[in-house]
């Protein structure tokens, strides 16, 4: 007689004949395995580029030969590359749910995710031998980055459910980052690196940032509420609209100032009014993270890495007004890097160690939970933020300050990529299929 088992768990019996060993064929048991695993080796192989690449900034000792602008090839890798990787296992996951739709097969996703994995590996290695083969690199993961919105464009029309705004805003999303993709390629062809990076923070505050701010509108109050039942999950629509204003506002000053930041009394009056608004969306934001509950999710490690992280974006913006603010008064912005990498590093960085961290728990069968080796590289990453930041205030030790945070984010990244992609070539703990 067959041994009686609940819905959705397995017998000891079959959970003791699993192959517990790594396997690549268990990449494919889950649509965000390969996913998150690609991602983890664009992150991990980007982390360790840009430390040697400043290690030999400081020392010359690797004499290193350069196709391209290596800051150019770092904020390319850095939006482009690793985090549409994790978009993609993320959103064929819980965008399913979020369409009431069936999800596709993980080998459906396989080819487009092998492309831009193999895209951004020739990337990287284009940057020191020619240019063309970097396009080259650019062009087929640009490829298979527009496959995974298609996909997941074909998800939205199937669906008949009633609230379709997160998905649908993250379409349009992807769609922008396809096109920012596509624009930095095509810069780099006509030989137009300032354009370049143009469309690279057009990818960052149009592609990246509003999915993030999405999920977060989405999952933050969710999960906080499904930890802590004495919280509602309270997710107003206008705060997501203000977020996705204040991405739209990003994106505008990026092509107003993509030549230059305006001169004379039009310079100063727009860097007064932009840092107003950003001040004002910083305080907003800020406001909002412990509304939310901050301060209550401090009591939950995996919670307080997602409220952290949303307190950076908050911070990010408080430092790019005042940064406006300097500008007016000097007559030039000044720390723009320090915003910028309080928004990458301290904001999408900790969100990502985060929601990755819980995604990839609970789909192993392991508990929710950040353990004490997640929560010290949670704060290691923080340190590698505020380092950044240092260098970012061009002091004398600016270029030591930089190595130190691309040596301290290569590590942290390392422990915790190598960590997790064990992971995802094995089958779950808990004997439960995906």
């Amino acid at each position: 007689m067959a041994a009686s088992v609940l819905p959705g768990k397995s017998p000891t019996g079959a959970r003791l004949m699993v192959d517990p060993r790594w396997r690549a064929a268990h990449l494919l048991l889950a649509p965000h395995r390969l996913g998150f695993f690609l991602a983890m080796g664009v992150l991990t192989g980007a982390g360790v580029w840009w430390a040697l690449v400043q290690l030999d900034r400081v020392s010359g000792l690797l004499s290193l030969p350069y196709a391209l602008s290596p800051s150019l090839v770092h904020g390319v890798v850095m939006t482009f590359g690793f985090l549409p990787l994790f978009f993609s296992g993320f959103l064929f996951t819980a965008g399913p749910k979020w369409l009431a739709v069936a999800p596709p097969a993980a080998r459906q996703v396989m080819a487009p995710l092998l492309l831009q994995g193999g895209g951004w590996l020739l990337w990287l290695t284009g940057a020191h031998l020619h240019g063309l083969t970097a396009l080259a690199g650019l062009v087929l993961a640009c490829t298979g980055l527009s496959w995974v919105t298609l996909m997941f464009w074909r998800l939205i029309r199937r669906s008949r459910a009633e609230d379709q705004l997160h998905a649908r805003s993250v379409g349009v999303a992807c769609v922008v980052g396809c096109v920012s993709l596509a624009g930095v390629a095509l810069s780099l062809f006509l030989g137009l690196p300032a354009l370049a990076r143009a469309w690279v923070l057009t990818g960052l505050w149009g592609f990246v940032v509003v999915v993030y701010m999405v999920v977060a509108h989405r999952m933050i109050p969710f999960f906080t509420s499904s930890a802590m039942p004495l919280i509602d999950a309270w997710r107003p629509f206008w705060a997501l609209w203000l977020m996705l204003a204040v991405a739209a506002g990003e994106v505008t000053a990026v092509w107003v100032e993509w030549q230059g930041p305006p001169q004379g009394l039009a310079g100063a009056w727009w860097m007064a009014v932009r840092g107003s608004l950003e001040l004002a969306a910083g305080g907003v934001l800020l406001w909002l993270a412990v509304i939310w509950g901050l301060v209550q999710s401090l009591k939950n490690r995996l919670l307080a890495m997602l409220h952290i992280g949303f307190v950076w974006l908050g911070l990010a913006l408080l430092l790019g007004g005042l940064s406006q603010w300097l500008g007016w008064a000097q007559g030039a912005p000044v720390l723009a890097l320090g915003s910028l990498h309080a928004l990458t590093m301290g904001c999408l960085a900790s969100l990502m160690l985060a929601m990755v961290t819980r995604v990839s728990c609970g789909h192993s069968g392991r508990a929710l939970v950040a353990d004490g080796r997640v929560w010290a590289l949670f704060w290691l990453l923080q340190a590698a933020t505020l380092l950044r930041l240092g260098a970012a205030a061009q002091s004398p030790w600016a270029a030591w300050l930089l190595l130190a945070a691309a040596m301290l984010w290569a590590a942290v990244m390392l422990a915790w990529g190598g960590r997790l992609a064990n992971w995802y070539g094995r089958p779950r703990t808990d004997g439960r299929s995906g």
